[in-house]
């Protein structure tokens, strides 16, 4: 079967045949996949672009490792907590990442478009998380900076597809994790561990459940995988069960909000300060300025566990809501 393969096609593949970098020659390699029709008369040709792909991919990693040291990516943290999102070819976290977020990962029907991460600002209420999409990882292969990547991040999103074996691609997930030493906070650990492990917030998510069928077969999901970590239901088509989502990981973020006001004024409720659970007045304090925590005598707090305008030394546990009034 003859390939016909359209004109921009053969555009693409001249700024490949004219790129210098690894790079430039991936983003016109990409470019062709997406134009390429998909059919048979096309197959082995898909198959030559991929792995000129993940030839390039591994040369833009060994130039990025040479140049500099330190992490491939680094991806400064942001917001009430950094969300990295892990999972096989095909399961949805370009879509996931840009339906909640400002980010514009590139979505493709073949796997691996993503081959380096892209993080993206997820507003719930009045804060903010940051989501990372990053390559698809595999008990064959997964980029060597991603252990950095995920070992860094607060909360670690384990991404399935309802309609693809989400039970297989959940344990490969997890056994490249533990691969990794990467193990969910709070559960029995591997005896005899050769290095210290990283404990980390987990949630596994299982995307396109679009139809209430769909819901049945991830409650059969849920029930069979026997999963102890946090385990929510989505559609990115639809939007079903992403303000659920959200909700659950500020459960896991572990943080509080808390407002501050001047005398005879209202808090911006717009604005909060994020800090984690267990944070004291002076723990705020610090954060505000450093110098600050000397002058402080006391604080007035408004919230659940006080009554309005409660007199508080340095030591209050602060709680979400929370609004202080300082006294210097």
């Amino acid at each position: 079967m003859p390939a016909n393969l359209p004109p921009p096609y053969f555009e693409a593949e001249k700024r490949y045949r004219e790129a210098k970098t690894p790079e430039a020659k991936i983003e016109a390699l990409e470019e062709m996949l997406t134009i390429m029709p998909k059919h048979k008369g096309t197959d082995k040709l898909r198959a030559d672009l991929r792995r000129k792909i993940a030839k390039f991919k591994s040369e833009a990693r060994q130039k990025k490792g040479a140049g500099r040291k330190g992490f491939a990516y680094a991806i400064e943290k942001e917001g009430a907590a950094q969300v990295v999102v892990v999972g096989a070819p095909n399961v949805g976290k370009s879509s996931l990442v840009g339906v909640l977020s400002n980010a514009s990962p590139e979505v493709a029907e073949f796997p691996h478009t993503t081959w380096k991460p892209t993080p993206g600002m997820v507003p719930y209420e009045n804060i903010q998380f940051q989501l990372i999409d990053t390559p698809p990882i595999s008990t064959s292969y997964v980029d060597s900076w991603m252990a950095d990547l995920i070992r860094r991040a607060d909360i670690v999103m384990i991404l399935v597809d309802l309609k693809a074996d989400p039970l297989q691609q959940m344990e490969d997930t997890v056994a490249v994790l533990q691969e990794l030493r990467v193990f969910p906070e709070g559960q029995p650990l591997p005896p005899d561990l050769p290095k210290k492990p990283f404990l980390k917030k987990m949630i596994v998510v299982v995307n396109k459940v679009d139809t209430e069928s769909d819901l049945e077969d991830f409650d059969a999901f849920h029930e069979l995988s026997q999963c102890r970590m946090p385990c929510v239901a989505v559609s990115t088509a639809s939007g079903r069960g992403l303000h659920t989502l959200l909700d659950t990981l500020f459960a896991l973020s572990d943080v509080i909000r808390v407002y501050t006001k001047a005398p005879g004024k209202e808090p911006d409720k717009s604005a909060p300060f994020v800090l984690p659970k267990k944070s004291t007045l002076q723990d705020l304090a610090e954060k505000i300025h450093k110098d600050f925590v000397e002058k402080l005598k006391f604080a007035k707090i408004w919230g659940k566990a006080v009554f309005d305008g409660q007199m508080v030394q340095k030591d209050y546990e602060l709680q979400d809501g929370d609004v202080v009034e300082f006294r210097i």
